[in-house]
This record gives C-alpha cells, sequence and structure tokens, in this order.
C-alpha cells in the first residue's frame, strides 16, 4: 500500500537524504523531503515521507518516538491538503458585492 507519512521534530541537520535513509529500513521510499523555510532556506522542523508499505500502523508505530540525529521525531499519516476543513470550490462567503 501507498502512504504518505508527515515526519515532525526533526532536527535542523537532518535533510532529505538522512529522513530517506531512516524510513528506507521499513518500507520502499519513493521519496522524503524535509521542509524549509523560503525565505532562510533553514529547515521548518518537519517533513514528508512517501512509500509502500504492508501495514501503515506498523510503521508508525516503529518510528514514532525514535530518534533521528538526537531528536525524538513524531510520525503520523499525512492528510490531504483538501481535507482540513477548508471549503473548496465557488462559494467563499464573505461580504461580497459592489462597492460604491
Amino acid at each position: 500500500m501507498y502512504v504518505k507519512l508527515f515526519v515532525g521534530n526533526l532536527a535542523w541537520s537532518v535533510d532529505d537524504a538522512t529522513l530517506e535513509a531512516f524510513f528506507q529500513d521499513y518500507g520502499n521510499v519513493r521519496s522524503a523531503r524535509v521542509i524549509n523555510d523560503r525565505e532562510t532556506g533553514r529547515s521548518r522542523g518537519f517533513g514528508f515521507v512517501e512509500m509502500e508499505v504492508a501495514d501503515v500502523a506498523t510503521v508508525i508505530s516503529q518510528t514514532n518516538g525514535r530518534a533521528i540525529n538526537g531528536r525524538e521525531i513524531r510520525v503520523n499519516e499525512a492528510e490531504d491538503k483538501g481535507s482540513r476543513g477548508h471549503r473548496s470550490g465557488g462559494d467563499r462567503g464573505g461580504f461580497g458585492g459592489r462597492r460604491y
């Protein structure tokens, strides 16, 4: 099964390759990406791993709380961008209309 994991509480020193190497023992990693701040280029302390696994619950239980570069990480199944309660589509609500 294909899964996208959210990995939080990353040390500033963790890069994409480190993240990929850590998760490689738990399944076939398609991608591993540490999210960086656009302005500073510094890690924001979290990332995403996309991988193929037999059982996502097992991977989460085996990796959540383990340390990478001295910090215990948090691992959860990532939410889809559209599932955070935001409206999608045409109706945006608010106070539209003409201004005179």
